[in-house]
């Protein structure tokens, strides 16, 4: 293994939230959330071994920690790595960039699944992260969702700041919800933007901020819009939820939206204080929606 590896010191066994396991792999992708879920688990008493994926993860994120830097098509090599560390319970947490097969570089692991699970798996995230799940359970690992080990980064119901969502809004949000279900059953994406009841935006494979930065100059005169952010019927919260950090607001402030909503209970929300201090100084609403 290619790995440098760091120790750690950990919160005793003893002191273990009841419920969790011993010691969990972090697949680290891009943004704060895996760097958050290892505090989390430091806090109670749950080891870590990461898998930091080349050209996603923060270079900061293996510090002091038992680790591997793989690129994602080193399936083998990961899954080798994780059994040698004891590792059984997984959670995989973070930004990934969807590449092509070609930049995967798949090894005989890895071309394995791609081989099992067929064209389906690259049709929509939903499908891929099905099979993957499938894949990771058969080789016998656990999987579990950051919200289990983190069950502070779930985006909470109602409004969060000072400013409310006016009658209007209201109506736009509500129809943000009704076409997000939509486009989530089919796997599409998990975002819409809507104003004065028209969808100026989807989400697809772009993700949420150049959904945004495409919508700004087609917003029409008056009233700002609304970003609607819902976890998909069928996608597997363990796995893949919608997320939000400040950098989402700040991006619908670009757009002259009045504000967010999201899928409350079912989606990841990152600085909970800073965006709602943000929300407060620029007069925008964030809330937490039932879908």
């Amino acid at each position: 293994m290619s790995a440098d590896e760091e120790k750690v010191d950990i919160s005793s066994a003893s002191s273990r939230a009841e419920g969790l396991p011993p010691k969990i792999g972090i697949i680290a992708g891009g943004g704060d959330l895996p760097q958050r879920l290892m505090n989390a688990c430091d806090e109670q008493g749950v080891d870590v071994f990461v898998v930091a994926l080349e050209g996603h993860a923060a270079p900061d994120v293996v510090e002091g920690r038992y680790h591997l830097w793989s690129r994602l098509g080193a399936v083998g090599t990961i899954l080798k790595a994780l059994r040698e560390h004891e590792v059984r319970d997984l959670v995989l947490i973070g930004s990934v960039r969807r590449p092509s097969i070609s930049e995967i570089m798949p090894d005989m692991k890895a071309m394995a699944f791609f081989s099992k699970a067929g064209i389906k798996a690259l049709s929509g995230d939903d499908s891929l992260l099905v099979a993957l799940r499938g894949f990771l359970e058969e080789e016998g690992f656990n999987i579990h969702g950051v919200h289990k080990f983190a069950k502070d980064l779930l985006m909470p119901h109602g409004v969060l700041g000072k400013v409310q969502p006016s009658k209007d809004m209201w109506s736009d949000i509500n129809r943000g919800v009704e076409v997000s279900q939509i486009l989530g059953k089919l796997d599409v994406g998990q975002a819409v933007v809507v104003q004065q009841g028209l969808v100026l935006g989807v989400e697809a494979i772009e993700g949420t901020d150049q959904l945004l930065s495409r919508c700004t100059a087609l917003r029409r005169k008056g009233d700002g819009g609304v970003l609607v952010k819902t976890c998909k019927p069928q996608q597997d919260r363990d796995l893949d939820m919608p997320t939000i950090g400040l950098t989402t607001l700040e991006a619908a402030r670009r757009c002259g939206l009045a504000g967010i909503a999201v899928h409350a209970g079912n989606s990841l929300v990152v600085g909970l204080d800073e965006i709602v201090a943000f929300a407060n100084k620029n007069k925008m609403f964030v809330v937490g929606v039932e879908a």
